[in-house]
C-alpha cells in the first residue's frame, strides 16, 4: 500500500492550512493550528486540484483562428479549439506585437498601452509572488509602457472615496486601529449598519490565518456590550445577547441615521465641543437637518415614513448610543448601492456628533464585518512584494465601470469632481479575475466584451470570463506551485509548500508571461534573469531584511521554504486615529481641513450636496418603479466561496439545491406568490432574469430577497422569459450604473425585482464544465 505523502503548509484568503496526498489519492487538510475558527470554505480545496472544469491546453476561439481579430458578438458563443503551448505563445506574441507590445518601450513617445486595458482582481492566490494582478501589471508595463488600469474596488469604492475626501485614508485608518481588542475590552453599544455577517470575516486578501471575530463579539457580550445590528435580513448579525435589530427598508439606512442626528440635535445631546475641536462644516449639516435650507425637517418621523422603522425606536437607540460609550460601524454592503457614499458619511457624521471618538471603543469603523483582518492590530515589518515596474499610462477608469469604457470610447464621465474620458481599448487582457461574477447587468457586459480587437484571458478553469476570451491560458492554482502567504494585519508569513503537481499541462502565470515577453524581445526587462524560486528569494529578502533589524528570527530563504510559518511582529501604537484625537493640530487628518469634514467643498464642487443627505436611489421599495417590479433584491457575499471561486467546491455545493443557487425570500411573500420551499423560482427585471431555487426564512425583511452572488453565469433563451441565468447568478439582473458621479462605484448590492414561481419545466443547471464550450 502505498504510504500517504507528508503534511505540507499552505494558505489560502480564507486561512492557513497543512494538507497531503491520502493513500486514495484524495487531498487531506488540516486547519492551522493557532486559528481559532476554521473557515468551512477549507472543504472546497480538494476540488481544486482535478476537477474537470480545469484547463488542460491552451485554446483559442474558432471565430477568431478562422477570422482574425476584431470585435465579434458571438464571444460567449463560440467554441474553443486546443493548441499546443508554442504555438499558443507564438501566436499571441504576433497579436500582441500588432497592437504595438515591442521591446523598446522606455523610450517611447506613444504608448500603446493607452488601447490597452489590464484587468483582473486580484483574488487570485494568496500567495506575494503568483499574485495575478501583479504578473499582469508588470508584463504590461514591460511589453506596452503600461496599460489603462482600474482603482477602487467593486467591493468598497463609494465608502473609499468619499472617506477618502472627509476623513483620509479608510485603508490606513482602519488598518491601523485596533477595533477588535477595544470591542472586546471597551466599547459599551455597537451600532452596526449592514450587520455584523461573520461569513464575510472568514475572508482577508493574503490570508486570514486567525479569525478572531467572533470571540472578540463574545467577549464584548461577556462583559455586558450591547450590539444594534441594522439590517433588513436579521441574520447580518448572530444573535448575542444584548442584541437588538432594525430591519429598515433595503437604502433606507442614511433616512435612519438623519432622524437619529436630528434627535441628538434638538435635544442637545449633540457634543458640541468635540463637534467644534474636530470638525468643520457641522451648522451648515445643521441646516439640513432641520429643515432650514429645504423646508423638510429630518425627524424621526420624517425618517419612519421612509425606512419603515418605528419613530420610537430610531430615538430610542439615539439615546442609548449618547449615553454610553459607542461605536458606530458601517459595512461595505451599504455603499454598494445607489448614493452610496452617504450612508457612510452620514455614520462618520453621527459618530461625531456622539463625540468620545477618542476613546477606546468608541468613534467610527468602515468595514468592520466586511473582511476578516480590519480591526487586528498592523503589522511592523513590510511584506515580500513583486515591483510591477512603472506605468507610464496615465489613463484609468473606476474599476465597476469596464462595460462603459468598452462600449462608449470617448465618452465622458467624472470622478471625484474631475471630467475624464473613456479610453478606446483594442485589447483586453485578463489574469486571475472573472468579471462575469462580480460585474452588474451581465447581458451588457457580453455586449462590452464583443466589442475589443482581442480579449485574452488566463485562468485555471473554464469560467464565463474565459468563454469570452479569443485566447486561453490554462494556470495552476495555489496549491500547484510555491509561493508566500502573507495578508495585512495577519501576524504570519507562510512558506506555501507545492501540494501537487500541475493539472494537465498548466503553467504558472509567471512562465506565461516570461515566454511572452522573450517572444516580444523584452524577456530580460521582464524576469530580471530570475525564475520563480529566484523572485521569490528576492522579495522574501525584504521581511527577513526587517525582522532582522529588529533582532526578530529571520531564517534564511532555504530554512523559510521548509514549510514554516514564521511570527510578524504587530505595532503597539495609537495609530493615526488616536494621534489626531490628541492633538489635531500636529496631526491632522489628510483632509483639506485637516479635520473630519461634515461638509465638504470639494464633493459639492463635484455636484453633490456638500454634507452627507438622502438621496432617494432610483431602484428601492418607496421608488414608483417598485409597482411594476415590487421586490429587493439583496445580492450580497456568499457564506460558502470566495465570490465565485470553487463553487464546485463541496462546501459550496452544499449551498445549493440541486446544484442551482438559493434564493431566500420571507414566509408572507413566499404565501402570497404560491411559493414553497425547494420550488424554482424566476427572479426578472428590464435587464434579465435568473433562476433560483426558494428557501423560505423568518430572516428576511418583507419585500425582500435574497440572492448571493457567484454562481457560474449559464445564460439560456429561456421561452417566456428571455436571457435567463439558469444557476442564479444575480448579475444578471443587478444595474450597472455607478454609485453616483463622484464615486462611479458598484451599485450592485440592490436592484428592484420580479418573483414568479416557474411553472414550465425548469431547465437543468449548467454544470462547472460546460461553461466553456470545447471542441
Amino acid at each position: 500500500m502505498t504510504e500517504p505523502s507528508r503534511f505540507r503548509q499552505h494558505s489560502s484568503h480564507w486561512g492557513a492550512f497543512r494538507a497531503r496526498r491520502g493513500v486514495d489519492g484524495a487531498i487531506e487538510i488540516e486547519p492551522f493550528v493557532d486559528d481559532p475558527e476554521p473557515s468551512a470554505l477549507l472543504g472546497n480545496i480538494a476540488a481544486s486540484l482535478d476537477h474537470p472544469a480545469r484547463l488542460r491546453r491552451p485554446m483559442v476561439r474558432k471565430g477568431w483562428l478562422e477570422n482574425g481579430p476584431g470585435p465579434d458578438m458571438r464571444r460567449g458563443r463560440d467554441s474553443y479549439i486546443e493548441i499546443d503551448w508554442d504555438a499558443a505563445l507564438d501566436l499571441t506574441a504576433r497579436e500582441l506585437i500588432r497592437l504595438g507590445a515591442r521591446p523598446d518601450m522606455a523610450d517611447a513617445d506613444t504608448l500603446p498601452g493607452a488601447h490597452v486595458f489590464g484587468g483582473s482582481y486580484g483574488w487570485a492566490s494568496a500567495g506575494r509572488f503568483h499574485h495575478a494582478q501583479s504578473q499582469l501589471h508588470r508584463f504590461l508595463n514591460t511589453s506596452f509602457g503600461g496599460y489603462v488600469a482600474g482603482v477602487d474596488t467593486y467591493s468598497s469604492a463609494a465608502g473609499t472615496v468619499i472617506l477618502s475626501m472627509v476623513w483620509g485614508n479608510s485603508l490606513k485608518l482602519n488598518r491601523d486601529h485596533p477595533y477588535l481588542a477595544e470591542l472586546a475590552t471597551d466599547t459599551e453599544l455597537l451600532i452596526s449598519f449592514g450587520g455584523l455577517p461573520l461569513r464575510n470575516t472568514a475572508i482577508s486578501p493574503g490570508g486570514n490565518s486567525q479569525h478572531s471575530v467572533r470571540q472578540a463579539l463574545e467577549d464584548a457580550a461577556a462583559r455586558g456590550c450591547g450590539f444594534a445590528s441594522i439590517s433588513p435580513i436579521a441574520d447580518d448579525m448572530d444573535a448575542l445577547p444584548g442584541l437588538s435589530r432594525l430591519t429598515p427598508r433595503p437604502g433606507t439606512d442614511v433616512a435612519l441615521m438623519l432622524g437619529m442626528a436630528h434627535h441628538l440635535h434638538t435635544t442637545g445631546r449633540a457634543d458640541r465641543a468635540y463637534l467644534d475641536h474636530y470638525t468643520t462644516g457641522y451648522d451648515r449639516f445643521v441646516g439640513y437637518l432641520t429643515g432650514e435650507t429645504d423646508g423638510v425637517a429630518k425627524t424621526a418621523d420624517w425618517a419612519a415614513a421612509i425606512c419603515d422603522v418605528p419613530a420610537d425606536e430610531i430615538t430610542a437607540l439615539a439615546e442609548r448610543a449618547s449615553k454610553l460609550r459607542t461605536l458606530i460601524n458601517v459595512t461595505y454592503s451599504l455603499q454598494r448601492a445607489e448614493n452610496g457614499e452617504q450612508p457612510i458619511w452620514m455614520a462618520l457624521t453621527l459618530s461625531a456628533m456622539l463625540g468620545r471618538c477618542g476613546e477606546a471603543g468608541a468613534g467610527f469603523c468602515y468595514g468592520l464585518g466586511s473582511i476578516g483582518n480590519i480591526g487586528k492590530p498592523p503589522l511592523e515589518v513590510p511584506l515580500p512584494t513583486l515591483p510591477p515596474g512603472k506605468n507610464r499610462v496615465c489613463d484609468f477608469i473606476p474599476c465597476a465601470r469596464i462595460a462603459e469604457l468598452l462600449l462608449h470610447p470617448g465618452k465622458s464621465y467624472t470622478y471625484m469632481g474631475e471630467t475624464r474620458h473613456y479610453a478606446d481599448i483594442r485589447l483586453v487582457y485578463w489574469a486571475g479575475g472573472n468579471p462575469f461574477h462580480h460585474h452588474q447587468d451581465l447581458t451588457r457586459l457580453t455586449d462590452a466584451f464583443a466589442r475589443p480587437d482581442t480579449i485574452i484571458v488566463h485562468d485555471s478553469v473554464g469560467t464565463a470570463t474565459a468563454n469570452h476570451a479569443d485566447i486561453i491560458f490554462p494556470t495552476t492554482v495555489t496549491a500547484e506551485r510555491e509561493d508566500i502567504g502573507a495578508g495585512g494585519n495577519d501576524p504570519f508569513l507562510i512558506a506555501m509548500e507545492q501540494l501537487a503537481a500541475p493539472y494537465g499541462e498548466a503553467r504558472d502565470d509567471f512562465e506565461i508571461f516570461a515566454g511572452l515577453a522573450e517572444r516580444i524581445g523584452c524577456g530580460a526587462a521582464f524576469s530580471e534573469g530570475l525564475d520563480s524560486n529566484g523572485w521569490l528569494k528576492r522579495i522574501y529578502a525584504v521581511t527577513q531584511q526587517a525582522l532582522t533589524a529588529q533582532g526578530l528570527p529571520a531564517p534564511d530563504y532555504g530554512t523559510f521554504r521548509q514549510g514554516m510559518v514564521l511570527s510578524l511582529p504587530t505595532r503597539d501604537t495609537d495609530g493615526d486615529i488616536r494621534r489626531f484625537h490628541s492633538d489635531p493640530v500636529a496631526h491632522p487628518l489628510k483632509t483639506p481641513s485637516g479635520r473630519i469634514e461634515i461638509f465638504s467643498e470639494r464633493v459639492a464642487a463635484a455636484g453633490l450636496p456638500g454634507h452627507p443627505a438622502w438621496i432617494a436611489p432610483l431602484e428601492w421599495l418607496g421608488a414608483s418603479s417598485a409597482a411594476e417590479h415590487p421586490f429587493q433584491l439583496v445580492a450580497n457575499q456568499p457564506a460558502s466561496r470566495l465570490h465565485s471561486q470553487l463553487d464546485f467546491g463541496a462546501t459550496s455545493l452544499g449551498s445549493k439545491n440541486a446544484g442551482r443557487e438559493v434564493a431566500r425570500l420571507n414566509p408572507a411573500d413566499a404565501a402570497s406568490l404560491g411559493i414553497s420551499d425547494g420550488d424554482v423560482i424566476r427572479i426578472w427585471n428590464g435587464r434579465g432574469a435568473t433562476l433560483a431555487s426558494a428557501l423560505l426564512s423568518d430572516a428576511i425583511r418583507s419585500g425582500v430577497v435574497q440572492l448571493a452572488t457567484g454562481a457560474w453565469y449559464a445564460p439560456i433563451d429561456l421561452a417566456g422569459s428571455g436571457r435567463t441565468c439558469v444557476n442564479g447568478n444575480p448579475n444578471a439582473v443587478t444595474s450597472d450604473i455607478g454609485a453616483s458621479i463622484l464615486s462611479q462605484g458598484c451599485a450592485g448590492q440592490l436592484s428592484l425585482v420580479s418573483i414568479e414561481r416557474l411553472t414550465s419545466k425548469a431547465p437543468p443547471v449548467v454544470p462547472h464544465v460546460d461553461i466553456l464550450r470545447r471542441v
